[in-house]
């Protein structure tokens, strides 16, 4: 079916939707109550679920910015309502409860101040609520309470494995939400790539993809903080050697184990080695020189459904010669696993995929030398690319359901990174991201390693000492055969100068991209 066919499909769906008008795509409310009953399905067929039983969910509620009366913009979490089997709750008497009725697409409705009658009334044999730790965040999920829960029986144990896999797999519904937020995505990816140009700010760019994604999309929230950073190797060779700092965030955000240093090397004094994220620390506010390789890791969410895509292309429009090579490397490593991906593969044998093609790669380049398979024994991989291939993509930008029961993370470097170990299913949809970094405090550590120093053209390596770091991230769904791929942005060198020499002789608005609508 065309992608004008399913659009089509959803808008026709029976039921309200929601919906932001103009060119934005409606979401039905049929969605959230497939999933409420994909759901009820999976807690009729445990065992340890009793008769009669509801599951109980706790909304979303308005935070303010510290201890001040400022609110921060809010988000509801739609797993409140996609699954609530109980009866769904309105926190305000401004409409009556058959406005909420109809607008959730519900058979009950009632103000959340009569949430203890309502259930007494209903004789539940035992309330499931959602309590259980993010594999991600390590956070604990906030179980719903009422005043009077007491006289409930209370089970937090069952329901959230059972939404977790709800979750993993994803709908036919869902899958058009998340083509939607990527089409939206990548058009603004390709937008910062024709605006960008020497003497502009990161965070110029950050806006303009915001900018993109709210305008044409809809999208008032990013998935995540947005990711722009900038390198230049010939910065890092003007400048004497400054001091490092400490960055404990860069290695989060990929969930990362920190190295065995307690430090991380700020090289030029302008970006980490690696990725140089938007967080209060690094906010996106360097100025883009050229020679610059631009990493933007950016994705717009659209009623909580995310995306994630990350593009590098060189400021100036050309690739170096260096930076070519190592971009084509990460580009065939991303391509490599594409074409292997399918239902029945484990997910840690696409990121050890990665990795050899990467060696291989980097064998060629001249960087290093010897045998892969021996170069994989010491897990030299690690060293350039020290986070995992990639994670599940949905309500979150990284979703649940990475390491259910009987999944183990594999403690070795590289794969103790990774926020799944699963084997693929169809409907599962992942972020396939590649990437290949210089990271200072990693390859001393690996220069100083016997093992792994043996396989190091120091020579070689010394020309890429301060070079940053390509990351090449896409969007995919697992499918029948093999995968779809959601993302559309340029990603070969030719395509990437090519559009963006398009774009330095097209007027930097989104006029001159609307114009070229298929």
């Amino acid at each position: 079916m065309t992608a004008q066919g399913r659009r089509a499909n959803m808008a026709a769906a029976e039921g309200p939707s929601y919906w932001l008008g103009n060119e934005t795509l409606k979401v039905p409310a049929a969605l959230f109550a497939l999933n409420r009953r994909r759901l009820c399905e999976r807690l009729r067929q445990n065992k340890d679920v009793q008769k009669n039983s509801i599951v109980l969910l706790q909304g979303g509620e308005e935070t303010q910015r510290y201890c001040t009366d400022t609110g921060i913009v809010f988000r509801q979490l739609w797993q409140s309502e996609r699954v609530a089997t109980a009866p769904v709750l309105g926190d305000t008497r401004i409409h009556p409860p058959e406005f909420f009725k109809n607008k959730y697409a519900v058979d009950e409705a009632h103000y959340v101040t009569e949430i203890s009658n309502v259930l007494a009334l209903k004789k539940p044999a035992v309330l499931l609520t959602l309590r259980g730790v993010n594999t991600d965040s390590g956070n604990v999920s906030k179980e719903a309470s009422f005043e009077g829960i007491s006289q409930f029986n209370v089970n937090n144990k069952i329901l959230h494995p059972e939404i977790a896999e709800c979750r993993v797999i994803k709908t036919d519904m869902e899958l058009e939400v998340l083509r939607y937020t990527n089409k939206i995505s990548s058009e603004a990816h390709k937008e910062v790539m024709k605006a960008v140009k020497v003497g502009m700010k990161e965070y110029e760019l950050e806006s303009l993809f915001q900018h993109y994604c709210y305008t044409r999309g809809g999208m008032r929230h990013t998935s995540y903080t947005c990711i722009c950073g900038r390198y230049n190797k010939r910065l890092i060779e003007i400048k004497p050697q400054i001091p490092v700092i400490q960055d404990t965030k860069l290695f989060q955000h990929h969930n990362l184990k920190e190295p065995n240093l307690s430090r991380v090397t700020n090289e030029s004094g302008e970006n980490s080695s690696v990725l140089h994220y938007g967080h209060a620390g690094a906010p996106n506010d360097k100025t883009i020189e050229d020679g610059d390789l631009c990493l933007f890791d950016m994705g717009g969410e659209y009623y909580c459904y995310g995306s994630d895509i990350t593009c590098t292309f060189p400021a100036n429009g050309k690739f170096t010669a260096d930076q070519r090579a190592v971009y084509e490397a990460v580009l065939k490593a991303s391509r490599a696993v594409m074409k292997a991906v399918k239902p029945g593969v484990a997910w840690p044998d696409m990121h050890r995929l990665a990795d050899r093609v990467h060696l291989e790669e980097l064998t060629r380049i001249g960087i290093l030398k010897g045998n892969v398979d021996d170069m994989l024994k010491v897990h030299l991989g690690a060293v350039f690319m020290p986070h995992g291939l990639g994670h599940l993509l949905g309500i979150d930008v990284h979703d649940v359901g990475g390491y259910p029961e009987g999944v183990e993370r594999i403690d070795e470097p590289g794969l103790r990174s990774l926020r799944t170990a699963r084997r693929l299913q169809q409907g599962m949809v992942l972020t396939i991201e590649p990437g290949i970094y210089f990271i200072e405090p990693l390859l001393e550590q690996a220069l100083s390693d016997p093992a792994q120093a043996c396989f190091i053209n120091s020579s070689v390596l010394q020309r890429f000492r301060g070079f940053g770091g390509v990351r090449i991230e896409d969007d995919i769904v697992v499918t029948a055969t093999g995968m779809e791929l959601l993302t559309c942005v340029p990603r070969t060198v030719e395509e990437i100068e090519a559009f963006m020499a398009e774009g330095q002789s097209c007027a930097k608005s989104f006029g001159c991209l609307s114009s070229q609508k298929q």
